[in-house]
C-alpha cells in the first residue's frame, strides 16, 4: 500500500490508546488521517496535533458513522486505509454470586448483546462501508485499492473469567477477518486483524501500582506492558505490506491469560 500525502485513512478510537498511536504514525508518514471518536476534546486536540481532521462517531449507529464517513471523504478523498480500534462493551460472569446478596444471577442477555454490538457489529459496520467507498477507487500497484486493520484482542482464544461477551466477540472479529478477506479480494482490499495483549493504555494507568507490577510481571518477555506505538508499528506493517491479508496476528509478549 502506497503511504503518502496522497493517501487517506480512517482511525476510529484515534482520541486515545491504541488508536491515537496508529493515528500518529499514520500521520507521520505523510497520510491525512481522519479520527472517530466519541471524545470531542480529546478527539480534536490528537487532530490538531496531526494535522489530521476528528469527527464525532457513535460506532454503534449506522447513520453516525456514514456521516463520519462522508465528512472524511469532503475533506481528504475516499480513504485507503481504515484502522479499527473503537469498541464498546460490558462485563461479567455467566453465572455468579452478588456480591451483596450472595444470590446467583446470570449475565444478562441485554448485557451480552451489548457487547456483541459494541465490539462484532461495529466492527463489521466500519469495516464494510469503509471496504464499499474503497471499491470505488483507482487500484493501485498488485490491483490493490485498500487496506483494513480490525482488533481483535489475546482475548479471542484465552478470555478469563468475566469476559464470556468480550471473548466471544473479539473471537467473532477473529473470525470475520479472512471470510471478508475472501469477499473483497476481487476488489483489491485486504483485511487482517491485530489481537493485542496487555497494553500499557489511559485505562490500565488508573490501576493501583501493586496492580500494575503484577501485570508487568505476568508478560513473559519483555516483562513490562504492550507500548502502543508498539500496536502502531504492527498496523503499519499490515498497512505496508500487500502480502499480508487474512490474518489475525497476536502482539503479546508470549502471554497466555490464566482464567482470572
Amino acid at each position: 500500500m502506497k503511504i503518502d500525502n496522497s493517501t487517506a485513512a480512517v482511525v476510529t478510537g484515534g482520541a486515545s490508546g491504541l488508536g491515537r498511536a496508529t493515528a500518529e504514525a499514520l500521520a507521520k508518514a505523510g497520510v491525512k488521517v481522519a479520527i472517530f471518536d466519541l471524545n470531542e476534546e480529546a478527539g480534536e486536540e490528537v487532530a490538531s496535533a496531526i494535522g489530521g481532521l476528528f469527527c464525532k462517531v457513535d460506532i454503534m449507529d449506522e447513520a453516525s458513522v456514514v456521516a463520519g464517513f462522508t465528512k472524511a471523504r469532503a475533506a481528504h478523498g475516499q480513504e485507503r486505509i481504515c484502522v479499527h480500534c473503537a469498541m464498546a462493551n460490558r462485563k461479567g460472569k455467566t453465572v455468579g454470586r452478588n456480591k451483596e446478596t450472595g444470590e446467583l444471577q446470570r449475565f444478562s442477555t441485554e448485557d451480552y448483546e451489548f457487547a456483541i454490538r459494541g465490539i462484532l457489529v461495529a466492527t463489521y459496520r466500519v469495516a464494510s462501508l469503509s471496504a464499499l467507498g474503497m471499491a470505488s477507487l483507482e487500484p493501485l500497484d498488485d490491483g490493490e485499492r485498500g487496506t483494513i486493520v480490525l482488533t481483535a484482542s489475546v482475548a479471542a482464544q484465552d478470555a478469563q473469567i468475566g469476559q464470556v461477551a468480550y471473548g466471544s466477540a473479539k473471537a467473532g472479529v477473529n473470525g470475520l477477518t479472512l471470510p471478508m478477506a475472501r469477499d473483497l479480494m476481487d476488489l483489491g482490499i485486504r483485511v487482517n486483524a491485530i489481537m493485542p495483549g496487555i497494553f500499557g493504555t489511559p485505562l490500565l494507568g488508573k490501576l493501583p501500582e501493586k496492580v500494575f507490577d503484577n501485570l508487568n510481571a505476568s508478560v513473559p518477555f519483555p516483562k513490562r506492558l504492550g507500548k502502543p506505538e508498539e500496536f502502531a508499528s504492527l498496523a503499519m506493517e499490515l498497512v505496508r505490506n500487500s502480502y499480508f491479508n487474512g490474518q489475525a496476528i497476536r502482539l503479546d509478549g508470549a502471554i497466555r491469560m490464566a482464567p482470572r
